[in-house]
């Protein structure tokens, strides 16, 4: 065999079928494009359903991909064995209604033979249990008889009904030293010997509801072949990790965590998860996925974590991934052009590993003690509200939970998470649903209205129409049905339908268009405009003057004043949206958009706060933008031609087959159907008013243009000239001015800390004469009145270090509304079994509070001031309790 690189196979089988005249397509994203049954694409096949379903029409009847892959099922045996993986790369050749078996069977022969240079005598098929016309190709293209196994169910691809059909796989013997000794040792073995490395599916039936199979009128070709596994037989190595691309990842791990891969089992292990961790992430995050606590945010961040962890289990607890994600990418960036970004990719895990950091600390000190819990009541059980706590607060997997666990020899109440999990979904899809119910959303239509055609805009060029009043719809007196009356009058609240509007119904990120409906003297306020799913736009109205009539000429209105200011910040954001990836990053991508007449909002992608400069040089942009006054101007095309045009499109819409493109000079291309102006000019001056995270690496830029903007500038400048008046500075010199301020309340600051430390030492000094000796304990109990947590802090480290070694000190700080507690204990009293821990949960529990912490050092938190005392007499008699143990 020739020893070929992974780089080199995925090129020469690209190679292969295009000369085969098959369309040679780049791989799809690991986000599915309209497909939420899955998170992410786990199959080579995926991506082209559409095309097998004909749902959509596939750019060639042959095509051939290398598609990236995730799957997270076995993720706990990564590591475990040197075959599973979370990434994985599938080659495939696909063909639709075109070729069929012969081909892909030739083709499959040949390029295994002649390509990878695998010996004839080592391959090995197998074809369903009926498949006659598969095993007569086979052993026409050269295969034995012998070497041809029939399987029943495991030869036959379907997934409920719709298209299926028999498959044939393809296996190489990798000779008795990876096989099992068993003399039963043959293809279907769980050994590793033979290893199936390609799978041609034959698409030829069409499976119905009532489980027949009716054969297809055009047959179709879906193969996949695991290019990893290839690489590994061509190479002739033990496993997937082996092989040179992953070998390069693997070493770096190495050498990264000062590992000697092999010396022991369990951190051979770790070497591998992390390993194939950073393939997956780094991947996922070229792809435009963030870490998160949900859907593909959730697998990111799992798996980030879970290598941080086997990290961990190395020694090594500082961030440590950016070499080895830089290596990864060093190996795969030729045929992945998304891995240029390799700064971004970077920044992404970093970010994660420094959050994570913070977080751990806290979560395993509340995971250790919440296990110490439960062991010390004889339970096995760790309960499923302190997994979900883990899980929302600090942003553990539940699954890194359950490992950790684990080692400690517990288990996790899985159903006890779960069923916190869905506590929450529940409440926060009742919170979804109640901020965004509409009134048609929750109400039926008449089936009159449901039949009709959508409805036609004309919005784009008019303001003001005049047509038939179709339909006057009311809410029912139940309020569950909309229904239709002839005519409404003064005060009534309507919904108008009509076969065309002006009136721009909410959808894209922008609000609806507002006005009036005029008909004969009659008026009727249109206060928002809403799309249903048949795409009919109900016009919600009421009447204020006369009688509206059904079946009548009305003349529908939008407000003018409005609609621009509208027009002028859904434009700015467009510019916005440029600026943004011009000064942070083609990564900066668009997670959702809100414009209305007052105001813009912007989502983002990106990882931890915009800088003030890199703001104001955003905002800048845009500006310049306003002042070359470049034209807006919009085109029909469609899909494909936009695409090709460079048009950016928000990522998982549904676009229609010819779309609007809006294009703002040579800076902004978007595929849009909303309204905007006629040149960047009309929005006069760009203002951002605030920069936000709202989740995990989103952010969120409100602005605000035209009249609006001019008043933010005057208000700014209003603020400037007070400042001037109460600094006595003029505008230059103002921020010098504050530094200097600032500078000073600081040292008056470290002025005011210093005389409390001086004020504490004399307190020390007082109230060591106050140490009272409860043999083998030195103890001081005390109440401090108006003590932060840090001034408690401080006097603890003091006492503790003048008692010694046995020394206990219990503290309370008190206000009118709430106690802080202290405790301390020494190396010696934690030898002798008196932990902190213990004593500062029981002081909280008195005083109506919570808290915890460390053996020799724990903090808690009362509301009830009333039984400070009490609480001290309470620990006084725990700590005599242990003396009198400990003496017996």
């Amino acid at each position: 065999m020739k020893p070929l690189s992974l780089n080199t196979i995925r090129s020469l089988y690209l190679e292969f079928f295009e000369k085969h005249d098959h369309l040679v397509l780049p791989s799809f994203s690991l986000v599915p494009d309209n497909d939420p049954s899955i998170l992410l694409i786990n199959a080579g096949m995926t991506p082209l359903k559409p095309w097998f379903t004909g749902a959509e029409t596939p750019p060639g009847p042959r095509v051939a991909t290398c598609q990236k892959c995730i799957r997270t099922p076995d993720i706990e045996r990564v590591g475990r064995t040197g075959r599973h993986g979370t990434y994985f790369e599938m080659l495939g050749n696909f063909s639709f209604g075109d070729y069929f078996k012969k081909e892909a069977i030739q083709w499959a022969w040949d390029f295994s033979l002649n390509f990878l240079g695998l010996p004839q005598d080592c391959i090995y098929v197998t074809i369903h249990l009926d498949d006659d016309e598969a095993y007569d190709l086979w052993v026409a293209t050269g295969v034995p008889s012998e070497r041809i196994t029939r399987f029943d169910e495991d030869n036959f691809w379907e997934h409920g009904t719709g298209p299926c059909g028999p498959c044939s796989e393809m296996f190489f013997d990798r000779g008795e030293k990876y096989g099992c000794g068993s003399p039963d040792c043959g293809v279907g073995c769980e050994c590793d010997r033979y290893l199936e490395y390609w799978n041609l599916v034959f698409t030829q039936f069409n499976k119905l509801e009532d489980g027949t199979y009716v054969p297809l009128e055009k047959k179709n070709i879906d193969t996949g072949a695991g290019l990893e596994r290839m690489a590994a037989i061509v190479q002739d190595v033990g496993s997937m990790f082996e092989v040179d691309t992953i070998r390069a990842i693997l070493d770096c791990v190495c050498e990264t965590t000062g590992t000697t891969y092999g010396d022991s089992d369990e951190n051979s292990v770790s070497v591998r998860v992390i390993t194939d961790h950073v393939r997956s992430a780094m991947m996922m995050i070229a792809d435009g996925i963030l870490p998160g606590n949900e859907g593909r945010g959730y697998v990111l961040r799992r798996l980030i974590r879970r290598a941080l962890r086997h990290g961990r289990l190395l020694g090594v607890d500082r961030p440590f991934l950016a070499p080895i994600v830089r290596t990864a990418i060093e190996q795969s960036r030729d045929h992945y052009p998304e891995l240029q970004q390799e700064t971004s990719i970077v920044a992404v895990v970093e970010a994660e590993e420094k959050r994570f950091d913070r977080t751990i600390r806290q979560g395993l000190a509340l995971l250790t003690e919440a296990c110490n819990t439960e062991q010390e009541k004889d339970s096995k059980i760790l309960p499923g509200d302190v997994a979900f706590l883990l899980h929302d607060t600090f942003g553990f997997p539940v699954e890194l939970t359950v490992e950790i666990v684990k080692e400690m020899g517990l288990e996790v109440d899985i159903d006890g998470f779960n069923a916190s999990m869905k506590q929450q979904k529940t409440r926060a899809r009742a919170d979804f649903l109640e901020k965004t119910s509409t009134a048609w959303g929750a109400l039926s239509l008449p089936d009159a209205v449901r039949a009709l055609p959508p409805t036609i805009f004309t919005g784009y060029d008019e303001l003001e129409k005049q047509l038939p009043l179709l339909f006057i719809l009311k809410t029912s007196v139940d309020k569950q049905t909309l229904t239709q009356v002839e005519q409404a009058s003064e005060g009534e609240d309507i919904y108008i339908i009509t076969e065309a509007t002006p009136f721009y119904a909410q959808g894209g990120g922008q609000t609806s268009d507002t006005g009036l409906a005029i008909q004969n003297g009659a008026l009727a306020s249109i206060g928002s405009t809403e799309k249903t799913g048949d795409g009919i736009v109900l016009h919600l109205a009421k009447v204020t003057q006369g009688v509206v009539r059904s079946q009548q000429p009305v003349t529908l209105s939008v407000k003018s004043k409005e609609r621009k200011s509208t027009a002028r910040n859904h434009t700015a954001t467009h510019l916005l949206h440029a600026a943004l990836r011009s000064v942070l990053g083609e990564m900066t991508t668009q997670k959702g958009s809100f414009v209305s007449p007052d105001r813009l909002r912007f989502d983002f992608q990106h990882d931890g706060p915009v800088a003030h400069d890199k703001l104001r040089t955003i905002e800048s942009l845009v500006n310049r933008a306003v002042l070359y006054d470049f034209p807006v101007i919009t085109d029909v095309m469609s899909i494909d031609e936009a695409r090709a045009s460079g048009a950016v499109a928000l990522f998982g819409e549904k676009y229609d087959d010819n779309v609007r493109v809006v294009s703002c000079g040579d800076l902004s291309r978007e595929l849009c159907g909303g309204t905007h102006l006629k040149s960047t000019g009309e929005i006069a001056l760009f203002r951002i008013v605030s920069e936000a995270g709202i989740a995990s690496g989103i952010r969120r830029i409100e602005a605000v243009t035209g009249e609006r903007a001019i008043e933010e500038a005057s208000r700014d400048a209003a603020v400037i000239s007070e400042l001037e008046q109460d600094l006595r500075t003029p505008r230059e010199g103002l921020v010098a001015r504050l530094k200097a301020m600032d500078e000073q309340i600081r040292t008056l600051e470290d002025e005011v800390k210093q005389l409390e430390r001086e004020k504490l030492a004399e307190s020390v000094a007082d109230l060591t004469s106050k140490e009272e000796i409860i043999d083998p304990f030195h103890t001081l109990i005390h109440v401090f009145p108006g003590y932060d947590a840090e001034n408690l802090r401080e006097a603890g480290d003091r006492f503790r270090d003048k008692l010694g070694e046995n020394a206990v000190v219990v503290l309370a700080g008190t206000t009118s509304e709430k106690v802080l507690w202290l405790a301390m204990a020494g190396p010696g009293a934690v030898k002798l079994g008196l932990g902190a821990g213990d004593l500062v949960r029981e002081a909280a529990k008195i005083t109506g509070g919570g808290g915890g912490g460390r053996p020799d050092m724990a903090q808690a938190g009362g509301r009830d001031t009333d039984k400070v005392d009490e609480a001290l007499s309470v620990i006084r008699t725990i700590i005599q309790a242990k003396a009198a143990e400990i003496k017996n």
